[in-house]
């Protein structure tokens, strides 16, 4: 199945194996702010993004939202169903998407026969704990600013010479990730704007220089 691959993370699996895994799934369509998937639901299926962006969040019953992650072209989700457990997050389209719905056990018979795809899923689940481990470590021993600026900070890549944060993110999306207000996002952008650290160019958030570790 052909797809556009994004920059791959410890988030995802290498291109080549989300490839191989996408050609042995189901091709199915979902309209914009579809619910793909059910905090606390029962599942047995992963996806893979054939085209579209999802959002994956943690929500509570006064409908606050805390947004884990986002995940376009070539990018998957769902794998946590290999444990049989419930799913973790909620995972919803910001646009129309495309995917290749992958059954537990067509998984299951995939990693039994690939043992290479099975390593790298392992080690894609450890890069996601080392991850979640720093994301904890933030929430609990850095005020928002710092928040702010490690997010934008893990989020840069290097393009031509300048890291630039991408994909792009809104003052909202950075609100819901480090537990803050829109606002409070907003003035600390602001502020990272007027003190030299970061630039924005055609709706592009470049960092120019190291952000100080507080404000």
């Amino acid at each position: 199945m052909k797809m556009e691959q994004q920059q791959e993370s410890v988030w995802q699996l290498p291109a080549p194996y989300v490839d191989r895994l996408a050609n042995i799934g189901t091709v199915r369509s979902y309209r914009r702010n579809a619910i793909v998937i059910q905090e606390g639901d029962q599942g047995d299926t992963m996806f893979v993004v054939l085209s579209g962006r999802v959002r994956v969040y943690l929500s509570e019953e006064d409908g606050k939202e805390v947004l884990l992650n986002e995940h376009g072209p070539g990018e998957h989700f769902g794998e946590m169903m290999l444990d049989y457990g419930p799913r973790s997050a909620s995972v919803m389209t910001i646009e129309p998407c495309r995917f290749a719905v992958i059954s537990r056990e067509e998984v299951e018979r995939f990693l039994i026969d690939h043992p290479d795809v099975a390593a790298a899923l392992i080690r894609m689940l450890i890069g996601r704990v080392r991850t979640l481990t720093r994301t904890v470590g933030s929430l609990a021993l850095l005020d928002v600013y710092g928040r702010v600026a490690r997010l934008l900070l893990d989020r840069a890549t290097q393009d031509n010479g300048r890291l630039v944060v991408e994909p792009p993110i809104t003052h909202q999306d950075i609100a819901k990730r480090v537990g803050a207000s829109r606002e409070m996002v907003t003035r600390i952008i602001r502020d990272l704007r007027a003190g030299g650290y970061i630039e924005t160019e055609e709706h592009r958030m470049f960092i120019v220089r190291q952000p100080p570790k507080s404000w």
